[in-house]
């Protein structure tokens, strides 16, 4: 290659290089781009007005100390994934289960392919909820060198479409566990704005299955029901139980229309569930209500409006869901 072949090829370099730029700077997720060594190779435009932190700071260097941690409900399934692969070290990671640690094993699998709700810590200090993936960037061989980031605001997660990650949603067996997070949620919503709403579910069949075919089998239902109804929820959103045969769901759509929309996407899904029982096929269906913070109730008050929707759509037959937050006593049926 002669001198004059050599700086074209230069022009064209830099000129991609400024195309690449500029195409992540327009997007609205943070992305920051990791080297072998888990130094920043990028960091856009996005990840500074979401973190607080200057690129021209963070480029050549490890991720700001304590940058990020991961939400609880993550660290049991995360950790899993952790452990079956060999230990590794990183900059980008603050928690016990090293999520952004490099990778350096070939076509290793990868926990990136779905989001996780991180706790970031922007750099004035506070620290703010969001989604974050990770995807290892792998030569033609397959070998590691380099991890891509991107992470955006928890509150866009009505974003996300509906399923997109049932493996990450929380799951809480037991009503004190699910207290506990119904507190938390209050708390950021109250303190922070990010949207909360409530969905009390029942199976309209649980009595019933009970009395005939014993306490197992519907146990035993209830657990096919909650697999069935984690492919419909977001990874942001907490479903446990409550109660013998009830459930609660703790969403983070904007609006009540956004919340009931979900609601009755979910009310479809439950009719799915595919449940047998020593050859007995039972057809499932379930009552919901629905009920949105607006900063008009407190937290008693909004699981009263939820237990008062879902046993309104009871009372209408069942297997219908009442918004009683907005439109109280109005239900829909499932046609």
């Amino acid at each position: 290659m002669d001198e004059q072949e050599e700086k074209w090829a230069v022009l064209r370099a830099e000129k991609l290089a400024m195309l690449l730029s500029a195409t992540l700077d327009a997007l609205e997720e943070g992305v920051v781009v990791l080297d072998g060594d888990s130094r920043v190779a990028y960091w856009n435009l996005a990840a500074t007005s979401i973190s607080g932190y200057a690129r021209e700071a963070q480029i050549g260097r490890a991720s700001p100390p304590g940058f990020y941690r991961l939400d609880a409900r993550h660290q049991e399934d995360i950790q899993a994934h952790a452990e079956a692969q060999e230990p590794v070290h990183g900059h980008f990671a603050t928690s016990e289960v090293n999520l952004l640690a490099p990778d350096t094993s070939v076509q290793a699998p990868s926990c990136g392919d779905r989001p996780v709700l991180v706790e970031l810590r922007h750099k004035a200090g506070h620290m703010l909820p969001a989604m974050l993936r990770r995807t290892a960037l792998r030569d033609e061989l397959g070998m590691r060198f380099g991890t891509l980031l991107r992470f955006h605001p928890a509150e866009d997660a009505d974003q996300l479409p509906h399923g997109e990650s049932g493996e990450g949603v929380g799951v809480e067996h037991s009503q004190a566990d699910l207290e506990d997070r119904l507190d938390q949620s209050w708390r950021d919503w109250t303190s922070s704005g990010v949207s909360f709403g409530l969905l009390w579910i029942t199976v309209d069949q649980a009595e019933r299955l009970r009395k005939t075919h014993g306490r197992d089998a519907c146990e035993a239902m209830l657990q096919s029901v909650i697999k069935t109804l984690r492919h419909g929820l977001k990874p942001t959103e907490i479903l446990g139980r409550w109660g013998d045969n009830e459930f609660l769901v703790l969403a983070h759509e904007r609006t009540a229309e956004m919340l009931k929309a979900h609601a009755t996407h979910l009310l479809g899904l439950a009719r799915t569930a595919e449940f047998k029982w020593w050859g007995d096929r039972v057809t499932l269906t379930v009552s919901i209500g629905a009920a949105q913070a607006n900063g008009t109730e407190n937290l008693s008050t909004l699981l009263k409006l939820a237990q008062k929707a879902m046993q309104t759509s009871i009372f209408n037959g069942g297997n219908r869901v009442t918004d009683d937050h907005n439109t109280r006593g109005r239900a829909c049926s499932q046609s």
